[in-house]
């Protein structure tokens, strides 16, 4: 049932033929004839329990449990032993043991296999059958940045394979919960159900159990599934983030099948000889039956474990061993260890799975958006009003694919780094919002050695695009120095770069009161964070519609002694070094911004909207969101500004403020532009019908742009 583990990374495969795979076992535990009652939760409770009315019953559980403890050790000993060719013998054997199964699976001679039947599932047996329409139930606990970008090649991988409705239940952390809401909200695959349930509200649960694991107290939560997840669900595939699946998880789920009598999970011996303890002199491991059994992959029946009272009997287990054992190392896996060394392990099927990894890691999740033939599935609103918008549309309309895009719901990962920045406690901070695509990367170690307040990115990239970026941002010292920059990955769909929808989504992450809306071809001036928050005071933005214009240069050397002042600034204006920015092709843009004034101005001065102004503003938070109507190249900047201005905003310039363009190769968009009269003319119907929009909305004050336009 499971591929063996490369390093940290596990591979999931359903098929019952893979011959590499050594001593392949399935565990059952079984309750038989142990039953519980309600004992105190608190280890604390522990030292005082004889001094209470219910010492009898808790010191016979005790003793329950150590006759269990006992039968353990002798399936130790027996797992002990070197693991057996499966294709010598017909039976399903455990150790030495050659008995066939009974009907009764673990109903046998010994206590042993009461509590434990085991069977080696190399053998060729016909699976059961998952009903067509049969929802198979995914529990993961999921924590932080890195275990949410892990985790979608795993939520790949079941998708590729998969025939069935899916439900993912997320135990998740505020961080976890809100990426992957979105990640999966702007997916929007057929037949897959996602809830999300607080891990803050688990970590009291587990808490009290020392653990030096290196995935924390998170690992631990798998132990009280039973009473984080519905009480209705009655079972349930428990995954850890790194797994791969190889084969449809409906195999998987039919395992449940094979359950018989009083048998609630199923778990995979290990792979490893770690708890063997002959690895070298004194090696003592953490004691475990064999060499272990792994939780990456777990089979609860969760409704015959609630009857077993599970939460009173690992707690009671937990608070035994710990007497003697002081802390855990293995997390929730007790009878399993794990390493981020072990990422480094070599064998000779190394290769095949690490293709199978990188397959899913990099491989187009917006394929994975099929449907579901023959099942009927819950009816999606957000889907269905795309589609029914998307009929609306004139697909004659030779401007079709141009409309289509502003109703694109492109994929979305928010925060796909490490992301930790509290804002200032003073309400001026100040964040740069930016976007860009994999051919602005190289601009990423400027921008921060620029600014160093927060950044809040958009990247527009493939998923194999998206692994370049992070291997490239990984092993940058610049950005891996910086924990304040979010970095989210809008995936690629369509033929248009849509510029303004990316620049919405970094402007919906700011967490500081003040946007800085910049664009990636830009170098901000060397202290530029710090004037802008102490403008902020300066011109009472808190309580005024401001937008603080910071005038833009440009220049056509790659290689600029980048200036440290305004003066050196005006010097290289004067040499030809810079130029204003855009003045030889696009003068409106910039004009309004009045840079014969600036080069004197020693106050802040403001300058009247004028047709086709585009500056690069600090504004509010609150400040409306760019037209998502406008993509690739032109009028997305203009009709932003538009809108601030009927929303009545003041456009300020900054005497002391500055940034430069450096110059790049032409953008695929504007080739398009210049090369393409049918992109040029819906691009001015589009114009028309926002100028229009704005007259609806703002009304008389709003002619004003149309006058301006048709004079310009």
């Amino acid at each position: 049932m499971l591929g063996i583990c490369r390093g940290r990374r596990k591979f999931l495969a359903a098929s019952l033929a893979l011959l590499f795979i050594p001593a392949l076992t399935w565990l059952y535990l079984s309750a038989a004839n142990f039953t519980v009652k309600p004992l105190p939760l608190s280890p604390l409770e522990l030292q005082s329990s004889t001094l209470v009315g219910g010492a009898g019953e808790r010191q016979a559980l005790e003793l329950r449990v150590r006759e269990v403890e006992e039968e353990n050790r002798a399936l130790r000993r027996e797992l002990s032993q070197p693991p057996r060719n499966p294709t010598h013998s017909n039976h399903h054997g455990n150790g030495n043991q050659s008995h066939p199964h009974s009907t009764e699976e673990g109903t046998g001679d010994s206590e042993a296999q009461k509590m434990f039947s085991t069977g080696n599932s190399s053998s060729c047996v016909q699976q059961p059958v998952v009903d067509k329409c049969e929802t198979i139930h995914v529990a993961i606990v999921c924590a932080g940045y890195n275990a949410s970008r892990d985790v979608v090649t795993l939520v790949k991988s079941v998708l590729f394979h998969r025939r069935n409705p899916l439900h993912f239940h997320f135990i998740t952390d505020s961080i976890a919960q809100q990426i992957l809401a979105s990640l999966f909200h702007t997916w929007m695959v057929p037949a897959v159900r996602v809830d999300f349930y607080d891990a803050d509200e688990l970590k009291s649960e587990v808490s009290w159990i020392p653990n030096k694991h290196y995935s924390g107290i998170y690992g631990l939560m798998k132990l009280v599934l039973t009473k984080t997840l519905p009480s209705d669900l009655q079972k349930v595939i428990v995954l850890d983030t790194d797994i791969t699946f190889a084969t449809d998880i409906a195999e998987l789920w039919a395992v449940f099948h094979k359950f018989k009598g009083q048998q609630v999970l199923g778990l995979v011996e290990n792979q490893s000889d770690w708890y063997l303890g002959n690895l070298w002199k004194n090696h003592r491991p953490w004691p475990a039956l064999g060499r272990g059994f792994n939780t990456g992959v777990i089979l609860l029946l969760l409704d015959r474990l609630r009857k077993l009272r599970w939460e009173q009997m690992w707690r009671l287990t937990a608070e035994r061993e710990l007497m003697s054992m002081l802390s855990t190392s293995l997390a929730d896996q007790v009878i399993h260890w794990n390493s981020p060394k072990k990422l480094r392990v070599k064998n000779k099927h190394v290769e095949f799975f690490r293709n199978l990894y990188l397959t899913f890691l990099e491989y187009d999740g917006n394929l994975l958006r099929r449907e579901l033939f023959g099942c009927p599935s819950k009816t999606d609103h957000n889907s269905e009003n795309l589609q029914k918008t998307l009929l609306e549309l004139d697909e004659d309309d030779p401007c079709y694919e141009f409309r289509r895009e502003r109703f694109t719901v492109h994929r979305t990962h928010l925060y796909f780094l490490h992301y930790e920045y509290e804002p200032s406690a003073d309400q001026t901070d100040v964040t740069l919002v930016a976007q860009l695509s994999m051919d602005r990367l190289q601009m990423l170690e400027a921008i921060c050695k620029h600014w160093e307040g927060p950044i809040s990115l958009a990247l527009y990239l493939s998923d194999a695009e998206a692994q370049q970026f992070l291997r490239y941002a990984q092993g940058s010292e610049v950005l891996m120095s910086r924990s304040n920059v979010g970095y989210h990955i809008v995936y690629k769909e369509g033929q248009f770069y849509p510029v303004n929808l990316l620049r919405n989504v970094a402007m919906r992450q700011v967490n500081t009161p003040y946007m800085f809306l910049s664009d990636i071809d830009f170098l901000p001036m060397y202290g530029l964070y710090e004037y802008l928050r102490k403008s902020v005071v300066q011109l009472d933005m808190a309580n005024t519609k401001k937008a603080l214009v910071v005038p833009a240069f440009e220049t056509l050397r790659y290689r600029l002694s980048y200036p440290k002042s305004k003066a050196e600034l005006l010097s290289q204006l004067d040499m030809g070094t810079l130029f204003t920015f855009r003045y030889h092709v696009w003068t409106k843009g910039h004009a309004p911004t009045n840079f014969a004034k600036w080069r004197t101005a020693t106050t802040p001065y403001r300058v009247q909207w004028e047709a086709d102004f585009e500056p690069y503003v600090m504004v509010r938070r609150d400040c409306p969101e760019y037209d998502r109507r406008f993509v690739g190249f032109g009028w997305n900047k203009v009709a932003h500004i538009m809108e601030l201005d009927a929303q009545e905003y003041e456009f300020v310039v900054l005497p002391n403020a500055y940034m430069i363009h450096m110059p790049h190769a032409p953008s695929f968009d504007i080739t398009k532009f210049r090369s393409n009269k049918q992109y040029r003319v819906c691009l001015k119907t589009l114009k028309e019908e926002f100028q229009q929009n704005m007259s609806r909305r703002y009304g008389f004050a709003a002619l004003k742009y149309m006058t301006a336009d048709n004079n310009s």
